[in-house]
C-alpha cells in the first residue's frame, strides 16, 4: 500500500471541543448539543442541522465569523487529537507509506492542523479545496495527492456516507474506523462491512495491513 489518507474529525481529532464551543456560543447546554447532532445524523442530515434546530434563523457563517471576531473562534491543538495518532502516522511512514490528511473542515482548521508539526506528508481541508465529501471531485483531489493508483491508496474514516462509500466509489480502498458516535454506530452495519475494505479499531491496526 503506497498512501494511507485520513479524515479528520473522529478519526485524528475529537469533535467534544468543536461541538461544546458551539454550545457555549448559542447558551444551550452541551448535552443538548451532542444529542442533537447524533439526532441529525441518523437521519441522514448534515451535521449543521443541530445548530438550525436551536436556531432555525441562524447563518452558520456569520455566526463563525462572529464567534472569530470575538474571540471564541475555532480552536485546535495537541489535546484533541487520539492518542494514537503520532504514533500510528510515524509508524506509518517509518514504513515508507505516504501520509495523507484531508477531510470536510474549514480552511483555519488546515492552518491549525500544520501547526501540530503531524507527522504526515501533504494536510488539505474542504474549506481549502473547494469542495467537500462526499463529492466526487473531494476524492479526485484526494487521489492527485496520494500520487498514487486507487487501489493503491486506503481512506480511512469514521462515517460511511462521508467516508467508505463514496471513497470505494472511487475505487480507493477503505478503513472504517471504530471511533466516535458514527464509527460506533455503523461498525456493525453489513452495508459498511460489505464496502469497507477493513473495519479496524486502532490507527495502528493499519501497519498490519499495508502489505495486503
Amino acid at each position: 500500500m503506497q498512501t494511507i489518507v485520513f479524515d479528520i474529525g473522529e478519526t485524528l481529532v475529537r469533535d467534544d471541543r468543536y461541538w461544546a464551543s458551539w454550545a457555549d456560543w448559542l447558551g444551550v447546554s452541551r448535552h443538548t448539543v451532542s444529542a442533537l447532532v447524533g439526532a441529525v445524523t441518523v437521519k441522514g442530515l448534515d451535521n449543521a442541522e443541530a445548530l438550525r434546530l436551536l436556531k432555525p434563523d441562524i447563518d452558520i457563517p456569520a455566526e463563525y465569523a462572529a464567534r472569530e471576531a470575538a474571540g471564541r473562534g475555532e480552536d485546535l491543538d495537541e489535546a484533541d487529537l487520539y492518542d494514537d495518532v503520532r504514533p500510528a502516522l510515524t509508524a506509518l511512514r517509518d514504513l515508507g507509506v505516504k501520509v495523507i490528511i484531508a477531510g470536510n473542515q474549514t480552511t483555519k482548521a488546515g492552518q491549525l492542523l500544520r501547526s501540530l508539526d503531524l507527522p504526515a506528508d501533504f494536510i488539505a481541508t474542504s474549506g481549502e479545496w473547494g469542495c467537500a465529501k462526499p463529492s466526487s471531485e473531494f476524492f479526485a483531489r484526494v487521489l492527485d495527492a496520494s500520487g498514487a493508483l486507487a487501489w493503491d491508496t486506503i481512506y480511512v474514516g469514521d462515517h460511511p456516507v462521508n467516508d467508505v462509500f463514496p471513497a470505494a466509489q472511487a475505487g480507493l480502498r477503505t478503513a472504517h474506523l471504530r471511533r466516535g458516535p458514527w464509527g460506533h454506530l455503523w461498525a456493525n452495519d453489513p452495508q459498511v462491512q460489505e464496502a469497507a475494505d477493513w473495519v479496524i479499531d486502532s490507527l495502528m491496526d493499519l501497519t498490519a495491513i499495508t502489505d495486503e
